[in-house]
């Protein structure tokens, strides 16, 4: 069994998977608010290899040593590589790019074979393309969905933060704003899909999705666990090289 970790700037997500290739437990915690990862990893079958993406820099990255630290596994701190699982990474400095997108966009390329784009909706939401011969190609970061609303919100003195929901003419401040940044987040993702042929694909993750989805030109396919997907691909190839 492996234990795949996503270690991000907001949240911890991890997912343990068997050797047949299905999650027995997935979850999720802020990184302010772990006291969910201690519990539910204190439950948890005792994993036989942990790989690990971490792009929220060092202080978390001890909270994952503090949190793997039960188990006596040395863990795989994955890096991008100039190649891996059929893809080759576009980047002008291929090690620049943030494993999170590295490992997202060979899950994507695993899951579609062809031209793609790879849609990451969390706290920055990413856009990236993969062609059709598996070559990462580049591709877009702008604020997620609860940056863009925060940021109306710290930045402007007469509004103030309230849930609102999508609405084509909206007639009240929070369903604008609501509307406003997933009007944002659209149009930036099919701005870089009219740039892909026809029958490209599209595969979208991460906690902003289920509210962009709706509003996406199909086809459009969720994955749940995109980036721990890639994280067990690379941690399988790296071990497979030796």
């Amino acid at each position: 069994m492996i234990l795949a970790v996503d270690a991000g700037n907001t949240r911890i997500k991890w997912g343990l998977r068997d050797a047949a290739g299905q999650w027995i437990t997935r979850g999720a915690a802020a990184v302010d608010e772990l006291e969910r990862a201690y519990e539910e990893w204190a439950r948890m079958p005792v994993p036989t290899r942990i790989a690990i993406a971490n792009v929220a820099g060092p202080a978390v990255r001890e909270t994952v040593v503090d949190l793997i630290g039960r188990w006596s596994v040395e863990p795989v701190w994955l890096e991008t590589t100039a190649r891996a699982c059929g893809v080759v990474n576009g980047y002008e400095i291929p090690t620049q790019l943030g494993v999170d997108r590295w490992a997202a966009a060979v899950a994507a390329w695993l899951r579609q074979g062809r031209e793609c784009l790879v849609v990451m909706a969390g706290t920055a939401t990413t856009v990236d393309v993969v062609d059709a011969d598996g070559v990462f190609r580049g591709g877009l970061i702008l604020p997620g969905l609860g940056l863009m609303k925060r940021a109306l919100v710290d930045h402007t003195a007469a509004l103030k933060f309230a849930p609102g929901v999508y609405r084509d003419l909206p007639r009240n401040t929070a369903d604008a704003i609501e509307s406003g940044c997933i009007h944002a987040q659209i149009g930036a993702i099919e701005r870089m899909r009219r740039r892909l042929s026809p029958d490209a694909g599209c595969v979208i993750s991460g906690g902003g999705a289920p509210a962009l989805v709706p509003h996406l030109e199909a086809p459009v396919m969720m994955a749940e666990n995109l980036v721990l997907e890639g994280v067990v691909a690379l941690a399988d190839a790296a071990a497979q090289a030796g």
